[in-house]
């Protein structure tokens, strides 16, 4: 279903606005306030719960009212009457979390009740990020090239892609009817591949042209943002000139730029100077996705990143950062190719793995990288499901051969579907990055079901458990509070998509909220065993439909496409 929504530039408005009554504001003095509780109409009631509002403030003993999707009322246990209740008594009630960096672009059509994300707590999920979207598609794209070159997200082979324009996409969200709400980032990758094409050349005038104004119709339509992926073929070979004009147009309507850096290894730092000086070149708003350091010799580089971070908002630059709460990422193996070996699309890029002098070059690039190929384990392997879960060089043992050879025979069989899981960091970079003050928290996950296409394989944990990690592991050891750890994966998150409507408990927002066991709160997925739930997340209300109830789903599909209303400064809305 979609409805209304929030979002920076105007709040938006997707489909019919949703039916929402005028919001009461409690707690009143004395006497009045149990007048004005008796006279709401209500259709759930969370009682007896320690609200944490999403703000940062410390919890406060409250009841919530929701009506129409909608909190109406938060105050002081009352004598309202509600069609239902649910007891929070010794239990937390926040709101639900805001996931700014996911990967959901295609899981949420083939399976929309997001399972993995919503018995988290995730109630919004922003799709198209690290540059690997979906939309808009040019005329005349290669939009089978396009789907191998993104085939990270492309779980399932039965979804038709039968859009064009980024409007379209989301019109097929919505009639998918998720579970949760959807808000969605442009992907350079289709707009670059899709007018300049798989191969290491810069767009002419007339083809940068036609980027910007793809870009410019995709954000009228509803998009929040621009993401870009420098370590995607072929973005690797996108410059300057192209990163400044696309960073204009997402500026212009005052949306969001998200950055998959071009390194995050030895040149992580420059990576992060190339962000920050397109902001300071174009004012755009900037997202520094999943800022990490990796490589043992890299450890300590993150205080640096974010030294420069500070100068850059110091600066007056509006420049974030997001992070996930695990010591390892997720990511094509493809990735580890130098770009000039992924240059020309996934088929091209498949056979020059079969080309004695391109894989030597190869081997020459992969000599004395930062990680070392025991610190890589596949994790997705579309028809070689004996290699899941196995280190490369479990494999390369197991076969007698050295792990680059195994790499690449399983890259020049599987190309860009072949993905990893990927360690080589360190515990002190990701305290530093998740205590930082400019810092929300975002997944870096997908939607999943343990049913069907997109359960298969063995995904990151983080699709099942980034969220109660966080707020128990990482608030235990003393990195984040609690009520600030909840508002960096709540408010905070959702202001820097733009959505201004969700993200806190506070009457006249939307009705989005969680209930957790604090006591019992456990990520339960490992990376031997994914695919489980956590503990202590024991109800999730999505625009006051209760989507989770005593930890089990409920069949729920109340999410929301929020298309943002962000259409170019000096135009009308």
């Amino acid at each position: 279903m979609e409805g209304a929504a929030e979002v920076r530039g105007g709040g938006a408005r997707a489909g019919g606005p949703a039916r929402r009554r005028p919001p009461q504001r409690l707690p009143l003095p004395g006497a009045a306030a149990g007048a004005a509780w008796g006279r709401l109409v209500i259709d759930l009631l969370i009682s007896g719960g320690t609200v944490v509002d999403g703000t940062g403030a410390d919890g406060v003993r409250a009841d919530v009212l929701v009506a129409g999707g909608t909190v109406v009322a938060v105050g002081p246990p009352g004598p309202a009457e509600a069609a239902r209740t649910i007891d929070a008594t010794g239990k937390v009630v926040c709101p639900g979390f805001v996931d700014l960096h996911t990967h959901s672009d295609l899981t949420l059509l083939s399976a929309p009740q997001g399972r993995s994300a919503v018995h988290q707590g995730i109630t919004t999920t922003v799709v198209g990020n690290c540059g690997l979207g979906v939309a808009p598609l040019a005329p005349g794209a290669d939009v089978a090239g396009v789907r191998a070159a993104v085939s990270y997200l492309d779980l399932d082979p039965s979804i038709e892609w039968a859009w064009r324009t980024y409007g379209e996409y989301l019109d097929a969200v919505a009639a998918a009817r998720p579970s949760l709400n959807v808000a969605g980032l442009v992907g350079h990758l289709p707009l670059h591949a899709g007018v300049v094409g798989f191969d290491d050349r810069l767009p002419t005038a007339a083809q940068l042209d036609a980027m910007t104004s793809l870009l410019s119709d995709a954000l009228s339509a509803g998009a929040a943002g621009l993401s870009t992926g420098l370590m995607y073929a072929p973005l690797t070979f996108a410059r300057r000139d192209e990163l400044d004009a696309l960073a204009r147009v997402v500026a212009d309507h005052d949306a969001v730029f998200a950055w998959h850096l071009r390194d995050y290894a030895d040149d992580v730092l420059p990576a992060v100077r190339e962000a920050l000086e397109v902001a300071a070149a174009t004012g755009v708003r900037t997202q520094l996705s999943h800022l990490t350091v990796v490589g043992r010799r890299n450890w300590g580089n993150a205080a640096k990143a974010l030294e420069l971070v500070d100068a850059a908002r110091a600066d007056g630059l509006d420049v974030a950062i997001d992070m996930y709460p695990y010591l390892a990422g997720n990511a094509p193996l493809s990735q580890r190719l130098p770009a000039w070996a992924q240059a020309g699309g996934e088929s091209v890029m498949r056979s020059r793995l079969t080309d004695p002098e391109a894989v030597t070059r190869i081997r020459e690039h992969w000599a004395g990288q930062p990680l070392g190929w025991d610190e890589i384990t596949v994790n997705s392997a579309p028809g070689a499901p004996e290699v899941v879960g196995r280190r490369i060089t479990e494999l390369a043992a197991e076969r007698g051969a050295d792990a680059d050879t195994v790499a690449l025979e399983l890259l020049a069989r599987l190309g860009n579907a072949v993905s990893m899981v990927a360690g080589g960091r360190d515990a002190g970079d990701l305290r530093a990055v998740l205590s930082h003050p400019a810092t929300v928290i975002g997944s870096d996950g997908q939607a999943l079901d343990l049913d069907g296409p997109t359960g298969e394989g063995s995904p990151h944990p983080r699709a099942y458990g980034s969220y109660p990690r966080l707020l128990s592991d990482h608030v235990a050891d003393g990195t984040l509070t609690l009520p600030e750890a909840i508002r960096k994966a709540t408010s905070g998150a959702a202001r820097r998509a733009g959505i201004t409507d969700r993200g806190t408990i506070t009457a006249g927002q939307a009705a989005d909220i969680v209930v957790l066991d604090v006591g019992r709160l456990a990520d339960r997925a490992t990376f031997a065993d994914p695919r489980r739930y956590p503990d202590g997340v024991d109800a999730v209300i999505v625009n006051g439909e209760p989507t989770i109830t005593e930890g089990r789903h409920t069949g729920a599909r109340a999410g929301q496409v929020l298309r943002a209303r962000n259409n170019s400064k000096g135009q009308s809305s």
